[in-house]
């Protein structure tokens, strides 16, 4: 089984992100998020003790600078070239730091819509990864509706579905004090549909579980508020997780803790256990986590661990 497995793997690289149900039986990815806060250093740091990993790829769930440092390009650029150097793929998904924040003074005073622009064109001008061995992606951009959403991404490894959502912090951008919190409503409905098509899509196929990565701690402070830019997005994924009745590991960021939980509770107070959570470290704790998958385990495929620990 195990040559059968490093067969995939070598056609996966060459060829697309896609594999028969029948190859891949347990790999190894990473996540990692909230940095560097730092010196660009930390990430590079992070970079080397992941390249030494046997995995398969690498998904950063945004946030690429501290919420106090400056939205210029030399940063973004600074950081994406740290990402062309991971050895295996490299998705990401942006975080509010990096556009939704860059009004403070702090940040240089700039226009959050243009900052957002600028981090769509350097990281998101092809439908595919970043890192040494890209690979193809769908795109949400490729649908008419939802065309500017080029930074939701979909693939497939094995028999698991993965999508990233632009989620982020800072109330998801849902600031009607700010002039940018225009954008906040179609980002929206693009999340939400993005997500249901990742679920339908995975029914299809006839997959055992669903990842969903994005930047926001979605259960961060009370989300059942008008006022919270996670509400419909939170609802609309409770009707999708509780229909699919399977395995779905949410990553997460924003709150750097390291953090593995069931946050996603039903209408009648029920916790859904199919729904795990990752927070992954943050900030001043530069670390990653490691997810384990074993397809043959249908109710518990996922097991995770921090990189700092990991063998």
């Amino acid at each position: 089984m195990r040559a059968l497995f490093n067969r995939c793997v070598s056609l996966f690289f060459a060829t697309c992100f896609c594999l028969s149900s029948a190859w891949a039986q347990t790999f190894t990815f990473a996540a990692i998020g909230d940095v560097p806060y730092g010196p660009v250093d930390d990430l590079a740091q992070l970079v080397d003790k992941l390249n030494q990993k046997p995995i398969a790829f690498t998904i950063h769930v945004g946030d690429i600078k501290s919420g106090g440092s400056l939205c210029t390009d030399k940063i973004f650029l600074d950081v994406k070239a740290q990402f062309d150097r991971f050895d295996q793929p490299l998705i990401y998904t942006p975080g509010d730091n990096e556009w939704t924040d860059c009004h403070r003074f702090s940040n240089g005073s700039y226009d959050p819509l243009e900052r957002l622009e600028k981090i769509r064109s350097l990281f998101f001008s092809q439908p595919q990864s970043l890192g040494k061995r890209p690979i193809a992606m769908l795109t949400q951009s490729a649908q008419p509706n939802f065309s500017r959403f080029v930074e939701n991404r979909r693939w497939v490894f094995g028999r698991v579905s993965f999508a990233t959502l632009h989620l982020v912090g800072s109330n998801n951008n849902f600031q009607p004090e700010l002039a940018s919190s225009i954008e906040f409503a179609a980002r929206n409905e693009a999340n939400i549909a993005w997500m249901r098509e990742t679920f339908a899509k995975a029914k299809d196929r006839g997959d055992i579980a669903v990842v969903l990565a994005m930047q926001a701690d979605t259960f961060y402070g009370n989300t059942s508020k008008t006022d919270s830019g996670f509400t419909k997005w939170l609802s609309a994924f409770e009707i999708e997780a509780r229909a699919w009745n399977k395995p779905v590991l949410l990553i997460q960021g924003d709150t750097h803790n390291f953090t593995v939980d069931h946050p996603l509770k039903n209408a009648d107070g029920k916790v859904l256990t199919n729904v795990t959570r990752l927070v992954v470290h943050g900030a001043l704790h530069v670390n990653g986590s490691l997810i384990d998958v074993n397809e043959s385990n249908l109710l518990e495929p996922f097991t995770l661990r921090s990189l700092i620990t990991a063998n």
